[in-house]
């Protein structure tokens, strides 16, 4: 019999970025049956095969089913080909256009390549709901769609704005959440994964579940994903997409736009670290023992790294760093001129008077001549705190040589940066 983790440690990796969990108390009830039993709780999440790629904002709900899979359950990756045919009136003011079948099926296929990168192919079950929405006969059909009055698909935000603004609403959107509810009792689901703006199909689920005497599934609810530009849900058609298919160089440099703000959903949402590795990041960020620059930079190579390989986020990295980072803090530090002879700057070796043939500085007062720290005691401090970066590195002793310091270095403490001309 297979053993699972505690409730506890189950709860911390699958509520990490949760948005909203229906109910909690019957998913921490599930999980114990679960560990009681042996019996793996079977997890899914529909994607309907609307476009050859999938992008950051699809992962979202892959990662969170990869989650699960490393807890132990059953992950089910649903390929919606039959409701694909329908097409989600999620968010939509108008009907979508139509796909054919040959358009689905393609696209499909690009699918089943592009999930395995996030999850383990031996351990999840790829399936088409055409299964058994394509066996469904008229009376089934009917019977299916008697469980719901047109009140409640008009209670739907979607529809009821398109409704009170006179937009056509076609009969064939009001089937789709339907039938995505139905694939929840044909595969009968323990956990169904979405995100926020799908809570009106998830229901649809418990619904139906319901009414064919299944156990409820529990609604797994994630945020929406913000693309590029931090406002609007990422998306090809706004432009704002990362296609996780992009090359290594674009991916990271595509990352390395975004906000500070964003970078910390993108942590959350796009990689497996734990929310308290998280919050000790940004905790590490806000006393200045990280800096900004360098968390956006790791979270770039662990993104690109895990859609392509180590050496293409290295080599990723690299290529960026040498494109836009010199160039960028060169050109926007402030300059601040430090003359080599400064009382007590220099370190000279073998009790040399100060500035002749000086060919080390003291770093504490190099910090505080910069304006980087009001005193040699606190520039101490944060030399301690690995708080202090040169060129880009970070520094944390007491002395330099001038020779690695360079005719035109550039200083970081916390946030502020300066580049140091030297003078006579």
């Amino acid at each position: 019999m297979p053993t699972f983790p505690s409730v506890e440690d189950q709860l911390d990796l699958i509520t990490k970025g949760t948005a909203e969990i229906i109910p909690l108390d019957a998913l921490k009830e599930r999980i114990q049956q679960s560990i009681a039993s042996g019996k793996p709780m079977r997890i899914k999440a529909g994607f309907d095969p609307t476009a050859p790629d999938l992008h950051l904002g699809h992962t979202v709900l892959i990662r969170k089913l990869r989650h699960f899979q490393q807890l132990g359950h059953t992950v089910i990756f649903l390929i919606g080909d039959s409701t694909a045919l329908i097409g989600d009136p999620t968010g939509r003011n108008v009907t979508r256009k139509p796909l054919t079948r040959e358009e689905i099926n393609r696209n499909a296929e690009t699918y089943k390549e592009q999930v395995f990168k996030i999850l383990d192919p031996e351990k999840t079950e790829v399936r088409y709901n055409s299964e058994w929405l394509d066996k469904l006969s008229y009376y089934d059909l009917v019977k299916l769609l008697a469980q719901f009055t047109v009140s409640q698909m008009l209670e739907r935000e979607d529809f009821h704005k398109r409704f009170n603004d006179e937009q056509p609403i076609a009969l064939h959107e009001m089937i789709y959440p339907i039938a995505q509810g139905y694939d929840s009792v044909a595969l009968q689901c323990d956990v169904e994964l979405g995100g926020t703006d799908q809570k009106f199909n998830l229901m649809r689920g418990r619904d139906l579940q319901r009414h064919f005497g299944q156990p409820q599934q529990i609604i797994l609810m994630n945020p929406i994903l913000e693309g590029l530009d931090g406002i609007q849900k990422m998306s090809k058609s706004l432009n704002n997409a990362i296609g996780i298919h992009e090359p290594p160089a674009e991916m990271y440099g595509k990352l390395m736009s975004i906000s500070d703000d964003l970078m910390w959903k993108y942590w959350t949402l796009l990689t497996d670290l734990r929310g308290s590795e998280i919050v000790k990041m940004q905790e590490d960020v806000a006393s200045g023992a990280l800096h900004p620059m360098q968390a956006k930079k790791n979270l770039a190579h662990t993104i690109t790294r895990d859609f392509h390989s180590q050496a293409a986020a290295a080599a990723a990295a690299e290529g960026w760093a040498r494109q836009f980072q010199q160039k960028s803090v060169a050109e926007d530090v402030p300059v601040v001129k430090i003359p080599k002879s400064a009382e007590g700057l220099s370190a000279s070796p073998d009790g040399q008077p100060a500035g002749q043939h000086v060919e080390a500085l003291r770093t504490t007062k190099l910090l505080q001549l910069a304006g980087l720290a009001a005193s040699t005691g606190e520039a101490t401090r944060k030399l301690s705190e690995n708080a202090v970066s040169i060129n880009g590195e970070k520094f944390s002793d007491r002395t330099i040589d001038l020779e690695k310091l360079g005719e035109s270095p550039i200083l970081r403490l916390g946030k502020r940066a300066v580049r140091i001309e030297w003078t006579t």
